[in-house]
């Protein structure tokens, strides 16, 4: 009983930081979405933070990192995946992934299925549907090893993937007139909202707007890659995901020659 009050303080303060940024990024999160919120923050310490939620058409959904860090949490003893060849189909790019979670080693497994092909995926996945497919699975073997009603958003298809438009935060000019320091919040708030890697952010970012630092673009230039940033995360975050990381193998090049 002696650590009862902590607890509780711990979790309380949780939820207060989840429900402040949960509101500064989706305007509609307010009433029943707020209690949802403390609901899940209290139960599996999820973090809006850290990018284990997602507020998408009114709606809560789990994301792959948020599944892998409850597991990690609760030392899940191993994933095994397998691609179900006989369901399978190359030439359409069709792939049904089988996963199995171990909770324990004498854990018999929570199986999951999961599927992905042109039709159920975003068009930035295109060449990339075999490893949806697999996260798919995953994420469903996952919540039914932890007992997880959530949908994950990796599991959404195309078509539910639209989200409720966020307002962007305020891009008025600072002091100095440049407006600069407003949109290196902007840019910041993206890359903790979507759990990126900030130095492959910067990288990408430098590529985009044909720079060699993000520092040397204009103002225009970073307004625009803000924009396609927030959408390309919003969309598929798999798929923007694999895209910063071949920035990953182009710095490790560069730092070998």
């Amino acid at each position: 009983m002696d650590d009862f009050k902590p607890r509780m303080n711990k979790r309380r303060s949780a939820f207060h930081l989840n429900a402040k940024l949960a509101r500064s990024t989706w305007c509609d999160v307010s009433g029943t979405s707020l209690l949802n919120l403390k609901e899940l923050t209290g139960r599996y310490a999820l973090s809006v933070a850290a990018g284990d939620l997602q507020f998408l058409n009114g709606h809560w959904y789990i994301t792959h990192s948020g599944l892998l860090r409850i597991a990690l949490r609760r030392h899940c003893s191993g994933i095994r995946t397998t691609l179900q060849k006989d369901l399978s189909d190359r030439s359409t790019s069709h792939w049904v992934f089988k996963a199995i979670v171990y909770k324990s080693l004498d854990s018999k497994g929570f199986v999951g299925y999961g599927d992905a092909d042109p039709s159920n995926t975003s068009p930035l996945v295109r060449g990339a549907e075999m490893r949806v497919a697999e996260t798919r699975a995953v994420n469903r073997a996952l919540r039914k090893a932890y007992g997880i009603g959530l949908c994950s958003v990796e599991e959404l298809g195309a078509t539910r993937m639209s989200s409720t438009p966020v307002p962007p935060p305020n891009v008025a000019h600072s002091s100095n007139g440049n407006g600069q320091p407003r949109l290196r919040d902007q840019l910041c708030l993206l890359i903790r909202r979507h759990n990126l890697d900030a130095n492959l952010v910067k990288a990408y970012a430098a590529d985009f707007c044909g720079t060699e630092t993000l520092r040397g673009a204009s103002r225009e230039l970073v307004e625009s890659f803000i924009s396609h940033l927030s959408a390309c995360a919003k969309e598929d975050r798999d798929a923007l995901v694999c895209r910063l990381n071949s920035y990953s193998y182009s710095q490790d090049t560069e730092a070998k020659s």
